[in-house]
């Protein structure tokens, strides 16, 4: 039941978190209709699609990932129809020609005039197949604990996490239902309110299909609740988050600098770097190893390309790669995934080149090397230096001027007592 209240809490967060904004026009698009006959089915249709598109992440079957993908594409078409069907009643019924039956049903079923249950819930579980919510502590840790448990523990667990949001959801449906109600008693037709409705979403609909909702909305949440997260499990799961493999935090790190006025002098290493060992593919370079890595200062990164928290962090990365590589600085990347389209060799590798990431990424879809980190975040940096020792650790966004001095000083330290075998 911990875990359960635990799972349910994250996911009313997830409507303060940027991950949310993109499937919220979506939803809003559906403010207005009658509440128990749309509106629930709706947000059941979602949380369903969710629940079954996450459990499907941890499955390595090729074809189930690809029939992930294949629903996402679906997805979006159905919304643009529903989108256009807002704006254009002729422009729907051109769109549905090519459609089967059952696809033209559908969508004279989403127009204004009919509130079919049914279809609700086929347009809820389009909505849920293309949530991915932002990776906090709480869903890093209903994940790790899906993976290791059975598969309906694995459903129950994403399914309440689910309800969570929806039940946010509802409360921001509601309120978009008055605010259309007001908008219509100051005069405002029913058809402008529809097409405004309609475009909203196929702008949406256009930003998810092209990723351009990574630029649109990743910097749009109103507040970071990764420490209201990390609250809730101390105080409901004291014991679930493991402790860091090694080393101390950047907000140790940032406390000492404070104190000691840039003190060249570091904390002792208490670890070892793990290494990569369980990756699959490795992108940009050849396998690396600690031994390989013996005289370079190491950042590992844990991301993945549809976290808007890690894509973020990104460009601090990249900035941070460019400005030491040159020194003896490597960044490895290390991809694991959330959900089923992450997990596609072939996304992430384009998505690898897109984003213009140059340094070694390898792929970790069994979540090896995630585990022999004791890594529980998305973005997560480990810091190791010349030797081999894990020193440093941050979790999360921000601390880039900590990030900075941590690569510079190891460097430092590294130049002051060079290891046998650095150059």
């Amino acid at each position: 039941m911990t875990w359960l209240l635990l799972a349910f809490l994250g996911g009313v967060l997830t409507i303060l978190s940027p991950c949310i904004l993109p499937v919220i026009p979506l939803v809003f698009a559906r403010s207005g209709r009658n509440f128990s006959r749309e509106t629930v089915p709706m947000l059941g249709g979602l949380a369903l699609a969710f629940t079954v598109a996450a459990l499907l992440a941890a499955a390595t079957a090729h074809w189930l990932l690809v029939a992930n993908e294949i629903g996402r594409y679906a997805a979006l078409a159905l919304l643009g129809v529903v989108g256009t069907s807002l704006i254009s009643e002729s422009a729907a019924t051109a769109l549905a020609r090519p459609f089967t039956h059952l696809g033209g049903q559908l969508i004279s079923r989403t127009r204004e005039r009919s509130g079919a249950p049914v279809a609700n819930v086929v347009i809820g579980m389009a909505i849920g197949l293309l949530w991915a919510p932002c990776a906090g502590p709480i869903l890093g840790l209903v994940i790790a604990a899906g993976a290791r448990g059975t598969a309906p523990r694995a459903a129950m667990l994403f399914l309440t996490f689910a309800l969570g949001a929806v039940m946010s959801l509802a409360v921001v449906t509601s309120l978009g239902a008055r605010i259309i109600a007001r908008v219509r008693q100051a005069g405002a037709a029913d058809v402008v309110v529809r097409r405004v409705l309609g475009f909203a979403t196929l702008v949406t609909v256009i930003a998810i299909f092209f990723g351009w909702d990574v630029a649109l909305f990743s910097r749009g949440g109103l507040v970071q609740t990764a420490s209201a997260e990390e609250l809730l499990v101390s105080r409901l799961t004291p014991g679930a988050v493991a402790k860091p493999i090694a080393g101390i935090s950047l907000d140790a790190f940032a406390a000492e600098e404070k104190a000691r006025a840039a003190a060249i002098s570091l904390s002792a290493a208490d670890g070892a770097l793990p290494g990569f060992d369980g990756g699959s593919e490795w992108i940009n370079s050849p396998r690396l190893t600690p031994e390989s890595l013996r005289g370079k200062v190491v950042l590992v990164e844990f991301w993945t390309f549809e976290c808007y928290n890690c894509l973020n962090v990104l460009p601090h990365v990249k900035e941070l790669y460019s400005k030491y590589k040159d020194r003896g600085f490597v960044v490895v990347g290390v991809h694991t995934p959330e959900f089923a389209r992450e997990r596609v060799p072939e996304n992430v590798r384009r998505e690898v080149k897109k984003l213009g990431i140059d340094f070694p990424v390898v792929i970790d879809n069994e979540n090896k090397i995630w585990n022999a980190y004791h890594n529980q975040y998305w973005p997560a940096m480990y810091y190791a230096d010349a030797t081999g020792a894990m020193r440093f650790y941050h979790f999360g966004e921000g601390r880039y001027d900590e990030q900075d001095k941590v690569v510079a000083k190891l460097l430092a330290e590294r130049d002051a007592a060079p290891v046998r075998g650095d150059r």
